[in-house]
């Protein structure tokens, strides 16, 4: 017969200690790509302008459902976009076609949400301000 191979379990933190770590990573990516992404400060400022509007021109239940998903999404999208260039940039340091194709395609990705943003933006405001 052959050896028994005994398998230690790693240490895993308490569910609590887990969540709590796992809300700091996010919000170090959150704080990183505001202080790197231009487009992200952007789009975070947009946001806010729309909130502004919407509380002046008292926007329905509805309106601010759209809105708030809507500018969460442009913003993720961007935060997603950071991620995936700062990837391309540790895997090819040096100019390589995938990765800028791939860095191409999640700002092309943002790009598609913010139009839809924009879009819905004067939907919900136009009638309002005319």
């Amino acid at each position: 017969m052959g050896r028994v191979k005994i398998i230690y379990m790693e240490h895993r933190d308490s569910f609590i200690v887990h969540q709590v770590k796992s809300f700091s990573y996010a919000i170090e990516g959150i704080i990183y790509s505001f202080k790197k992404g231009t487009h992200f400060k952007i789009h975070v400022v947009a946001a806010i302008v729309v909130a502004v509007l919407g509380m002046i021109y008292k926007l329905s239940l509805y309106e601010w459902l759209a809105i708030i998903l809507i500018s969460s999404a442009v913003i993720s999208a961007e935060a997603i976009n950071t991620a995936i260039e700062e990837a391309c940039d540790v895997l090819h340091p040096e100019h390589h076609p995938g990765a800028k194709l791939a860095k191409h395609c999640a700002a092309g990705g943002v790009l598609i949400l913010s139009v839809a943003a924009t879009i819905v933006g004067f939907i919900i405001f136009l009638p309002k301000i005319l």
